[in-house]
């Protein structure tokens, strides 16, 4: 995995993102996007846009956009909004607004083009402690144990 994407609670049923996901796996990243350009479905636009976010990450790691292939989809559930609806004889049924995550990883065919900089860590060496005596604890001071009560039996049940 080269570079990778996510947009979650994106409110679409993940029923109608996966039959588009399905056009698109395994394809290089620029001719996927272009199928999903074509595409007349509402999820194609969502995948459309994490897909732009996913090449443009792998451009700031160094690779180019041509060699760049899909190399994971998934569409998965998110939360489910509940909202009620009139139904007859007085009732009310469920309508679940669904929502979805969709993931989208890319892989590379090509090594990178430039090594990215190192960044400098600023962390310091630690200084030597001391080492500090620990202080004794102090012993617990035991409770006194209550006296047990004698349970009686009676008609109705044992009662203390």
């Amino acid at each position: 995995m080269v570079a990778r994407a996510e947009a979650k609670y994106i409110r679409i049923s993940p029923f109608k993102v996966r039959p588009v996901i399905g056009l698109i796996k395994g394809d290089k990243a620029n001719q996927a996007l272009i199928v999903l350009e074509m595409t007349k479905k509402r999820g194609a636009f969502y995948l459309a846009k994490v897909l732009k976010s996913a090449i443009s990450n792998a451009k700031n790691k160094g690779y180019e956009a041509d060699s760049l292939f899909i190399s994971n989809v998934s569409a998965n559930s998110g939360p489910v909004l509940k909202r009620y609806r009139a139904a007859s004889f007085g009732r009310a049924t469920v309508v679940r607004k669904r929502t979805s995550h969709i993931l989208i990883e890319l892989d590379s065919s090509q090594k990178l083009i430039e090594e990215p900089k190192a960044k400098e860590s600023k962390v310091r060496p630690r200084k030597a402690k001391a080492l500090k005596a620990k202080p004794a604890k102090a012993k617990a001071v035991k409770k006194a144990k209550r006296p047990k009560t004698k349970r009686v039996k009676t008609k109705k049940g044992t009662r203390k």
